[in-house]
């Protein structure tokens, strides 16, 4: 059955392409905004109550090469639901997360208390980690930035984000994600080890799992 366009994506699609336009630091902060705007109410998304959104992050972690993780990292982490479920799974690892919006950090923050736990407001097209990392998430994240250099830009400091043998989780409505997940498998000493579609009936999506 063909996928039916969602009119208010496309027009959100066509929003994030037109601010890529901007330089990627004048981006970083129109998306700041923006996403602050999102989270004057908590979790606008229903992250922590949504029946789909906890099908999705069972799935994404069912979909993981099983090996120890010691050191993670979520790009796009927003209040921090996904990096409370990345914590009660790996007691031992040490979690980063990354968001764009402030305020959506300072929920986080109070969402999972723990000194292993860290959150960062951070762009992913200008930051440069201070540290490596066995494990990385980015979800529902790439279409936010919009033309394909910036795709390109992003994969790359993804990819940066992985320490030798290091393992990068995709997440990204299908088929959409086809469309996206391409830069990462572009991406020079990204090696894709599995992808699979998941079809929800509310939204399908994609689990790309890569190594670094």
């Amino acid at each position: 059955m063909p996928v039916v366009p969602n009119i208010p994506e496309l027009m959100h699609r066509t929003l994030f392409r037109t601010v890529s336009l901007l330089a990627p630091s004048r981006q970083g902060e129109i998306l700041g905004r923006y996403f602050d705007w999102w989270h004057r109410s908590p979790d606008p998304w229903r992250l922590s109550t949504d029946s789909y959104e906890r099908e999705k992050y069972a799935a994404t972690l069912a979909d993981l090469p099983a090996r120890p993780y010691r050191d993670i990292v979520e790009v796009g982490c927003a209040e921090g639901v996904f990096t409370q479920a990345l914590a009660e799974t790996f007691p031992e690892a040490e979690i980063t997360g990354l968001d764009i919006s402030g305020r959506a950090l300072a929920r986080a923050r109070a969402r999972v208390r723990e000194e292993r736990v860290r959150f960062v407001r951070a762009n992913i097209l200008t930051h440069r980690a201070d540290r490596r990392f066995d494990l990385a998430f980015c979800a529902e994240t790439l279409y936010y930035l919009g033309r394909e250099e910036r795709l390109r830009r992003a994969s790359d400091r993804l990819g940066d984000l992985l320490a030798p043998g290091g393992v990068l989780v995709a997440v990204h409505p299908w088929p959409e994600a086809g469309r996206l997940h391409r830069y990462l498998d572009a991406r020079a000493g990204l090696t894709r080890l599995s992808e699979r579609v998941h079809r929800n009936p509310q939204r399908p999506f994609t689990v790309a799992v890569y190594r670094a």
